[in-house]
């Protein structure tokens, strides 16, 4: 295995927690501007960003790092059964390899639902001052019966449906990648699931998006940060959009991210204008 080489848009892969892990950079390295490093959904992969990842990188002037989990796109599979807190393992356990071998200097932590919850996980989890903003789209810190139905509705699609057809155009494996998050959140147990003290401890500004017609999640995910939070947080609720504010409404989710990171920028070098 090759090591981790910053190399603008090419495919590559690099071993994290004892995976192979494929990744893909867009912009600059680490050394030259800040970086966002993108965590995907449940379902998704590196592939399945499609160019949001190159249209961050333009608008924002930063490097963006994308890459696919074990068990996703055409990373290592991931071993089964995935316990139910795979989430949490993969944000104190994984992230902190991935990020240590991109060798980020100033980053921000953006992630989509699964994805989303690593990442205030990892946040409220170790202290990393090298992180300096989170970016949580459609996260969820809890289940809720809607979005449990959801899930339901999924695996039918996949047992009797195309899904497994289509997802087998991005993934490797798309029983393991299926199997992996679908049994967990089924699982009778995974009700119980709640990750939500990790907002207590977050320290770092949160830019929190949600589509309207979330299929997976109600705004009481939203709210609950809100409540708890002491750090900054801005809340952007897009109207026509469902579970993926970048697919629904990509331009307008870019648009919000490229605000939030150039006042990040403003406020490390102490040039915010106060109206």
């Amino acid at each position: 295995m090759s090591k981790f080489k910053w190399q603008d848009r090419d495919v590559a892969k690099f071993s994290a927690g004892g995976k192979a892990l494929e990744y893909a950079c867009f912009g600059p390295p680490p050394n030259k501007a800040p970086t966002i490093v993108m965590l995907h959904e449940g379902l998704g992969c590196l592939a399945l960003w499609r160019d949001f990842p190159q249209k961050l990188a333009d608008a924002t002037g930063f490097g963006v790092f994308a890459y696919s989990r074990a068990g996703y796109g055409q990373s290592d599979l991931a071993d089964m059964p995935r316990p139910l807190d795979y989430m949490t393992r993969e944000a104190v356990d994984v992230l902190p390899d991935v990020l240590n071998q991109i060798g980020i200097h100033r980053c921000i932590l953006l992630g989509h639902s699964d994805g989303a919850s690593i990442a205030a996980i990892y946040a409220g989890s170790i202290e990393d001052h090298r992180i300096r903003g989170l970016v949580l789209m459609a996260p969820h810190f809890f289940t809720e019966p809607m979005g449990l139905a959801a899930i339901a509705k999924a695996k039918l699609a996949y047992e009797t449906g195309d899904l497994k057809s289509r997802m087998a155009k991005y993934h490797r494996d798309p029983d393991n990648t299926f199997r992996g998050w679908n049994d967990s959140w089924l699982h009778p147990d995974f009700k119980h699931w709640n990750v939500a003290d990790a907002i207590d401890y977050l320290r770092i500004p949160v830019l929190a998006i949600q589509g309207q017609g979330d299929e997976y999640g109600t705004y009481a995910q939203i709210q609950e940060i809100e409540d708890r939070i002491y750090a900054p947080i801005d809340v952007v609720m897009l109207d026509n959009c469902r579970h993926a504010p970048h697919i629904d409404q990509p331009e307008k989710t870019c648009a919000v991210i490229a605000g939030f990171t150039k006042r990040l920028q403003d406020i490390e070098m102490a040039n915010v204008v106060i109206a």
